[in-house]
């Protein structure tokens, strides 16, 4: 029997994205309602500011990524442009493990990976390998927090910031989210967040489905931007993963309901 037996838990994720964390909540015996609040989207504007970026690769020392969706837009681009980034020369800096992973699943070397999964232990890991006039790309979400780069041009750092994708709620959502809460059968014991994306989309999902979060129900968040998020809605996490990964969420779960049960 698996600490999560029985219990329904709402994944939030993007569509494409959800199978890590679904697959092990399964295998602690949870079942899993996808629901995706985030789509993975082209930026707003385009790619023309990412795909000038890649163009003139060569004149970057470093590229540094917060999310594995950051990294393989710039890959695709990459690839789209005739750009070998594992060949340009410049060095990859990844905020943890996740997009450390994507980055040497395209081939790439990471140089800087912090032990703590926020962009502000990158900033701090970063400090100790760039220097005044260092040049910085930062292909990042349209709607990335700006602690990295402006973190890095305090320690003098020439750094360009790009949009690589940007983020929606996908339309088929809203009644699926609506026919979840509003179902003692269906209703969830756990909603999962792992960004401030999923966090912030689900409650502009339930606020115009005229729901609100269960009383009671464990809200999970993947780290502390999360949390952050989360209490900005006025949602108090009841447990936060002590790693920013799909692993960490999972284990804290499994450690809070191994409480609860013992």
């Amino acid at each position: 029997m698996g600490a999560l037996d029985g219990i329904r838990v709402l994944v939030t994720r993007a569509a494409g994205q959800s199978s890590a964390l679904t697959g092990a909540l399964r295998a602690e015996g949870a079942e899993s309602i996808e629901i995706p609040t985030i789509a993975i989207v082209p930026p707003r504007d385009g790619y023309a500011g990412l795909d000038h970026a890649i163009a003139h690769l060569k004149h970057f020392e470093w590229v540094a990524f917060t999310s594995a969706n950051a990294v393989k837009s710039f890959c695709e681009r990459c690839l789209y442009a005739g750009v070998h980034g594992a060949a340009s020369g410049v060095k990859f800096a990844a905020v943890g493990t996740a997009t450390g992973r994507a980055l040497r699943d395209a081939g790439m070397v990471v140089s800087v990976e912090p032990e703590r999964f926020v962009a502000e232990a990158l900033v701090e890991a970063m400090g100790r390998v760039v220097e005044p006039g260092t040049t910085v790309l930062v292909p990042q979400s349209e709607l990335a927090r700006e602690v990295l780069v402006v973190g890095l041009q305090g320690f003098g750092a020439d750094v360009t910031a790009v949009a690589a994708y940007g983020n929606e709620i996908p339309s088929e959502t809203l009644p699926k989210l609506r026919e979840v809460m509003s179902s003692q059968v269906l209703l969830p014991q756990i909603v999962t967040f792992t960004s401030s994306s999923s966090a912030s989309n689900t409650k502009l999902l339930l606020d115009a489905a005229g729901v609100e979060m269960p009383t009671g129900v464990v809200l999970a968040s993947i780290g502390p931007v999360t949390t952050q998020k989360m209490r900005e809605i006025g949602w108090e996490p009841t447990v936060e993963a002590r790693e920013s990964t799909i692993a960490g969420l999972v284990a804290v779960l499994v450690g809070f309901y191994r409480e609860k049960r013992g």
